[in-house]
């Protein structure tokens, strides 16, 4: 089966700097799949993903050669709104930080920029996402709390519905397990791997087992290089390179 390109980078290499942090990486990210991204810390994972979303705008002193593009078109040139790119874009952090408001008011804030006010619609859009999130069974009788008063799995969640609540084309997660119980991290889980069928969606994460159990594509990064790319299934059962079977028996990361 021919998979469809998503997001395709060219030879793209980020520099700070004198220090380079990716190194002419060139992957292509399918679309409606869930591809992880490993690699110990410094490898250039969380740099890739800034430059997605164009986030990477808002650092100092970085250089930025080669190309990345989203459904074939540059999202590197000038023509590009950046604005307009987050907002087909979603990111969801390693740490959840819900807006100081009620649940409802977190998913709804997003729309209600978007110039929905309908407030019959705006509960149609929070319990959809919440749903998809898979959280709304634990609060659609207390919408109107605080959210900071949810525990940091649901934050994260709730997070992932704001995101949602955007309607991006892809989601991207830098970490959004690194501090959660099993138990939460579990309810993410399912939840992307039922959302697949609706976004792209790119997970970077240094827990292996993670990457193993729900990713569909793996890419393995090391000091700014992309070493290994392919199926899930590929990478982890038959590596091409001893680098990356090293990483994934926790020789070293």
């Amino acid at each position: 089966m021919v998979m469809e390109t998503k997001i395709a980078t060219d030879k793209l290499r980020v520099s700070f700097g004198k220090v380079t942090v990716l190194k002419d990486v060139t992957i292509k990210v399918h679309r409606n799949t869930i591809t992880g991204f490993m690699g110990p810390s410094g490898s250039g994972k969380s740099t890739l993903i800034s430059v997605i979303n164009r986030m990477i705008d808002f650092e100092n002193n970085v250089r930025i050669e080669g190309d990345a593009d989203i459904d074939g078109k540059s999202i590197l040139d000038g023509s590009i709104n950046p604005i307009e790119l987050r907002r087909r874009v979603g990111t969801v952090f390693a740490v959840p930080i819900p807006l100081p408001r009620s649940i409802f008011e977190n998913i709804a804030y997003g729309p209600k920029l978007k110039g929905i006010t309908d407030r019959t619609t705006l509960h149609r859009i929070a319990e959809d996402c919440l749903k998809k999130a898979f959280l709304w069974e634990e609060v659609k009788d207390r919408l109107s709390t605080s959210a900071l008063k949810l525990s940091g799995g649901q934050q994260q969640r709730l997070c992932l519905a704001r995101t949602l609540a955007l309607k991006p084309e892809i989601i991207l997660l830098d970490e959004p397990c690194s501090g959660l119980d099993p138990i939460s991290t579990a309810k993410i889980e399912d939840a992307l791997s039922e959302l697949k069928s609706e976004y792209t969606i790119i997970l970077v994460s240094n827990n292996t087992k993670q990457i193993a159990r729900i990713s569909d594509f793996s890419a393995f990064f090391y000091l700014g290089e992309l070493i290994e790319y392919n199926t899930t299934d590929k990478v982890f059962t038959t590596p091409a390179e001893s680098k990356t079977e090293d990483y994934i028996q926790g020789k070293f990361g």
